[in-house]
């Protein structure tokens, strides 16, 4: 039986009150962190710069960031199970599987990407706590370091200075039994401020056996000292999950559990559990014209999982620790009629990785493994962007990166379930690498601007990318080389406000990319022969009376130029997981000052299945078109809410993987049908 949305839903919140006030409307110049690591207005960027905006978001039908981004030029997603992006990945200029670790993303500057290949938890972060969100899209490894290959994503929270004295509460209640209450508080004097966002989710899933439960609270705390302004960032998350495994066809055996039972779950027992802190303390400071940043960090995390495998059960149990220091300084200075604004900064980041392997959840005490990891970078950079004249800016940066990562395996063959394993000798990697960037941004009159750039970015293997096995089936941590890539962008923007055009085209060469390879057993992981990816972003908005409508568009490109994976030659083949086309539509209509309607049109373009890097598989996964709506109603201190997803009952899904042995046999995970939600908000 399908989901829908209750029949009166739409119509309920169209009720109004004689003393109701406009919905509330975003306004203030946007700012941009990201490109520069210090605040700057978006004008004039040399990098390929978007924004996301708290009106955006506020608008949008989606109720995760990741759906979000996906609409956006150049990014796509992938999500195992449409429930509140658990397990989902972004993937930015085509990177397939590979995505999660070359897509940074940041909160506030810092990064959430970890290196035991997890997926970012974006559930942990209400969407109504974010203030906006910065796409730079391209190599940035100058700033930001190892993972910056593809692009930065970096979300900014909302600051509680200059906002008013208030608490509100939301609950939302939609299919497939899903709750979410939510509360924030905001306080902010002549000197400080605090804000509080507490949310709470469940739901019993599209799919059986995927029941989601999570919880998380942040808070932002500042006071504004003499020199600038002191900020304390604290959060915490926890996830509970079900997973559901995947649908299974195979036409060989007659087998198509996609068509026959969609919702249906091969893996009853398994479930993953996940618990989250962060805390972090930034001083700005200003010196005359210069300033200078120090961010402090502290994030742990545990993570808890078990998978029956047809009776022979595997539990893990992973903890990890980081701690980061950033400072970084900014320089202004002139030389004769050129203006430079120089940033100059040093990044420390410690990671501590313990992982211990089991049978049973009881026998944890006794591991099989008990693997530990240390994993350091240090890096050194330098960027100025240059006012060479009131319409040219240039931008020139560099970055040395030093990176160290020693690992342990202790083997118990007398542990329950041990009696067939092995265990890894010690190994440690000490490697260095360097980044580039050369850009440029020259406005040909107030509507027109054309931007270039040329960058050099790099990524270091992480520990889960180097503990497999061996061709003999034996545990080894294969320690591979650094992923480099050189990437070139043009692009040409017009407008500005809601009025405004983008496109750019982009060509970028990857070498030594590292390829996680979970599907041939003793094969192990590797670093993949050269790729090419190059391609085509479009972005339009504009406003028709009412009516605010945008669009984007993408032709992405991703493959191999030479060499041979197990015995295959990759030559001219396409990278899976990569749609050729992706296009996205969308409009507001205001109705009136207190009413909004949104509606978004997703199409994306089929595309290789996991692990067919041959391109020898004929099922690939099949293109899909979503359709999505909003609509929402001010009505005094309420507001009233309702969404409708998948408008036309798409039968879909963004992820499948291909058998290594079995042409005819694949596997996929379906993402729900129809949806929808209702919500009530008050503030008080």
């Amino acid at each position: 039986m399908r989901q829908t949305v209750l029949p009166l839903a739409l119509g309920a919140v169209l009720v109004s009150s004689a003393h109701s006030e406009t919905l509330p409307e975003f306004v203030g110049e946007t700012i941009v962190v990201t490109p520069t690591r210090f605040p700057q207005t978006l004008s004039g960027q040399t990098a390929n710069t978007t924004v996301i905006t708290r009106q955006d978001i506020a608008n949008n039908p989606q109720t995760t960031l990741p759906g979000i981004l996906a609409e956006q030029a150049g990014i796509g997603m992938r999500d195992l199970f449409g429930n509140n992006a658990a397990a989902s990945t972004v993937d930015m200029r085509g990177f397939g599987a590979a995505a999660g670790q070359n897509t940074l993303i940041l909160l506030d500057g810092r990064r959430l990407n970890d290196i035991d290949l997890s997926a970012v938890d974006w559930a942990a972060l209400p969407l109504s706590a974010i203030e906006r969100v910065e796409i730079v899209r391209g190599g940035s490894s100058v700033l930001h370091g190892s993972g910056a290959v593809a692009g930065v994503i970096n979300i900014i929270t909302r600051s509680p200075l200059g906002l008013p004295n208030q608490a509100s509460g939301r609950v939302q209640a939609g299919s497939f039994n899903t709750q979410d209450y939510q509360l924030s508080g905001n306080y902010s004097g002549e000197t400080g401020g605090l804000r509080l966002t507490a949310d709470h989710y469940r739901s019993d899933g599209w799919r059986d056996n995927n029941e989601n439960m999570q919880s998380s609270l942040n808070g932002d705390a500042r006071y504004s000292h003499a020199l600038g302004e002191l900020v304390f960032k604290f959060g915490g998350a926890s996830q509970d999950l079900r997973l559901p495994g995947p649908r299974t066809v195979d036409s060989s055996m007659g087998l198509d559990e996609l068509e026959t039972d969609p919702r249906g779950t091969s893996t009853p027992l398994d479930w993953a559990k996940r618990r989250g802190y962060q805390g972090g303390l930034s001083n700005r400071a200003e010196f005359g014209r210069n300033e200078l940043m120090l961010d402090l960090d502290y994030r742990t995390k545990g993570q808890q999982s078990y998978f029956d495998y047809g009776g022979y059960p595997d539990y893990r149990d992973a903890d990890l620790d980081m701690w980061s220091f950033l400072p970084r300084v900014l320089l202004p200075f002139e030389t004769g009629d050129i203006t430079h604004n120089l940033v100059v900064g040093v990044d420390f980041e410690w990671w501590d990785y313990t992982l211990r392997t089991s049978n049973a959840e009881a026998n944890i005490g006794t591991p099989i493994n008990h693997v530990t990891a240390d994993q350091n970078t240090t890096g050194l950079y330098a960027r100025d962007e240059v006012s060479l004249s009131p319409a040219t800016r240039l931008a020139l940066g560099g970055r040395y990166e030093w990176f160290d990562l020693s690992a342990n395996d202790q083997f118990d063959a007398s542990a329950p379930g041990g009696g067939y394993g092995s265990g890894a000798l010690p190994g440690s990697q000490d490697k260095t690498q360097y980044a580039l960037e050369l850009g440029i941004n020259h406005r040909l009159n107030p509507q027109h601007a054309l931007f270039a750039r040329l960058a050099r970015s790099f990524r270091f293997a992480t520990v889960d990318e180097i503990y497999e096995y061996s061709p003999t089936y034996e545990r080894e941590f294969q320690f591979l080389e650094p992923q480099t890539s050189q990437d070139a962008q043009l692009g040409w923007e017009w407008g500005a406000g809601a009025d405004r055009l983008r496109a750019a085209a982009y060509y970028m060469k990857v070498d030594d990319e590292i390829h996680l390879d979970v599907y041939n057993s003793g094969i192990g992981n590797t670093n993949l022969p050269p790729l090419q990816r190059y391609g085509v972003e479009l972005e339009a908005h504009g406003r028709v009376s009412t009516v605010d409508l945008s669009a984007a568009y993408t032709l992405a490109y991703a493959k191999f130029t030479e060499g041979t994976l197990n015995g295959v030659d990759l030559d001219g083949k396409d990278v899976p997981l990569v749609p050729r086309s992706k296009l996205s539509l969308g409009a507001v209509w205001h109705i009136d000052e207190l009413t909004r309607l949104s509606a978004d049109a997703n199409y994306v373009s089929s595309q290789l299945m996991d692990n067919d890097e041959t391109n020898s598989f004929a099922q690939r996964i099949p293109a899909y078109t979503l359709v999505d709506l909003k609509l929402v109603r001010q009505s005094g201190a309420w507001q009233l809410s309702a969404a409708v997803n998948n408008l036309f009952d798409e039968a879909y899904y963004t992820y499948a993987v291909h058998s290594t042995y079995n042409p005819d046999r694949f596997n996929a995970y379906p993402l729900p049908g129809r949806n929808g939600w209702v919500s009530v908000a008050y503030t008080y």
